[in-house]
């Protein structure tokens, strides 16, 4: 996630709350379809899941009700996940206090159906927000791509005085597509991009990963803190598998160190991955990760086949290029991978880490890597306690999660490969979902937090869309 800390105790149970929004919205709508009656068996579950769900019963701990306050959100929207324990223990103590959402939450959602070689063969995106309020499903064309949605950039402020509309454009000349849609901040999942441009400097011998990188900021930044010294494999382990905001800036300060950055977001545009987008970090420090940070669910489902390998030309890019997984090389991508499996936070679309809780739901069944499995059964990552053995979870389990995580105040996110373990029953898709229901946003039922344990910070819904999804492929391919 992107690294914020919750301190103190959570919110007491708040379940007759979420009453209060029971007629607000209209009833369910079928998928809307494409004239060519393209739309995919996935992106009609999927839409028809995320509706299903009710996202708009969550509540909110924070909500802003005037315009100097939301100018004041979009004033300090940078370094956006730099959040102090203090922050988070205001938005804990107001919990008690926490009022309906004030409109439609934001969703962006995709699943790429991958066949046995993992290339993908048919893919669902569903986008939802205050303009679509039940889903509105994406149609693609056969190279995964769309020139149909007017992407925009997201607005802390806009969300709650603009009814969820943006007004900066993500990706030039769609003014004239029919569907116009704020794209939620990617949170921690932007680490993907940094680490992908890591690689690539691997791969042109640039650097080497075991060579030792000294991290010296010209200024100092709270996202990021003072200087480091690490070799650059363990600067990507660290920002992947617990989502080490300090590592993620050391490589991207590496990245500014060797003039790369504009030549990662050209990788992105040439590979079609339009809105793919490291714009206005800072060379200094390699922070300031802010709105112009852009990824949208479909194009980072498209990067991570890219990293899961699919053989031959994967799709065909806007410019008539053949893409294919050589973006890469082998060595990379497998290391990519390897670290995206063993990610510690297991607490979106699957919540493996609290095994056996009654709350939050249970999600995608996944494999606790055993890296973070103490004796006790346990998993601890970067000093938080989740406080459940995990163990008959992982005698279950049924897939491997090769993801990552992102949260911060008004962002949650998940962006992962799924594939079955032997025995069980076949399953080998992509899903990515962002959001705008980061830690401010909680569930009526959402119980207290046990002393010392790391609270919920997530809604339950995201693992319970995970979990409907993950049934659906089982059932689909078993």
């Amino acid at each position: 996630m992107l690294k914020s800390r919750m301190w103190g105790r959570s919110v007491v149970c708040l379940a007759a709350a979420g009453a209060l929004l029971g007629a607000t919205f209209a009833p369910a709508q079928a998928a809307v379809r494409h004239k060519d009656d393209s739309v995919s068996e996935i992106a009609n579950k999927l839409q028809q899941t995320m509706d299903g769900l009710r996202f708009q019963d969550v509540l909110d701990t924070d909500p802003v009700t005037t315009a100097a306050a939301a100018r004041a959100l979009r004033a300090n929207s940078v370094d956006k996940d730099a959040q102090t324990p203090q922050q988070q223990a205001r938005l804990l103590a107001a919990a008690t206090d926490a009022q309906p959402i004030s409109q439609q939450p934001q969703f962006d959602a995709t699943v790429i159906e991958l066949d046995r070689h993992n290339r993908p063969v048919s893919s669902g995106t569903v986008l939802m927000s205050p303009q679509y309020p039940h889903g509105k499903v994406i149609p693609v064309d056969k190279n995964f791509h769309t020139s149909d949605v007017r992407w925009r950039q997201w607005d802390d402020s806009g969300w709650y005085t603009n009814h969820g509309q943006g007004t900066i454009d993500v990706v030039p000349g769609r003014e004239n597509a029919s569907t116009d849609f704020m794209l939620p901040y990617p949170a921690s999942v932007l680490k993907l991009m940094i680490n992908f441009g890591v690689l690539r400097l691997v791969d042109k011998g640039v650097v080497n990963l075991d060579d030792t990188y000294d991290y010296n900021p010209t200024s100092i930044s709270s996202l990021c803190g003072g200087a480091s010294s690490d070799t650059i494999r363990n600067y990507i382990d660290a920002s992947i598998t617990w989502s080490s905001n300090a590592a993620s800036c050391a490589l991207m300060k590496m990245l500014w160190d060797h003039d790369a950055v504009g030549d990662l977001n050209q990788t992105f545009q040439d590979l079609g991955l339009e809105t793919l987008q490291v714009k206005e970090t800072n060379p200094a420090n390699g922070g300031h990760w802010s709105n112009p940070v852009t990824m949208s669910s479909l194009d980072t489902a498209k990067l991570l086949a890219l990293i899961n390998g699919a053989p031959g030309t994967v799709w065909t890019a806007p410019n008539g290029k053949a893409v294919t997984r050589d973006v890469l090389s082998r060595s990379s991508r497998e290391l990519f991978k390897k670290e995206l499996s063993e990610q510690g936070m297991n607490d979106v679309l699957s919540t493996v880490n609290w095994c056996g809780a009654d709350y939050p739901a249970p999600g995608i069944p996944q494999l606790v890597p055993s890296r973070w499995i103490a004796a006790d059964g346990t998993v601890t990552v970067d000093g938080d306690a989740y406080q459940h053995d995990v163990r008959p979870c992982n005698a279950q389990a049924e897939v491997t999660f090769a993801h990552k995580t992102g949260l911060v105040s008004n962002s949650g996110s998940d962006a992962g490969i799924v594939r079955s373990l032997p025995g069980k029953q076949g399953r080998n898709y992509i899903i990515v979902v962002f959001s705008n229901l980061g830690n401010q946003y909680i569930d009526p039922n959402r119980p207290p937090t046990a002393p010392g344990a790391h609270p919920v910070a997530y809604s339950e819904k995201y693992a319970q869309l995970g979990l409907a999804i993950d049934k659906y492929e089982a059932a689909k391919h078993g």
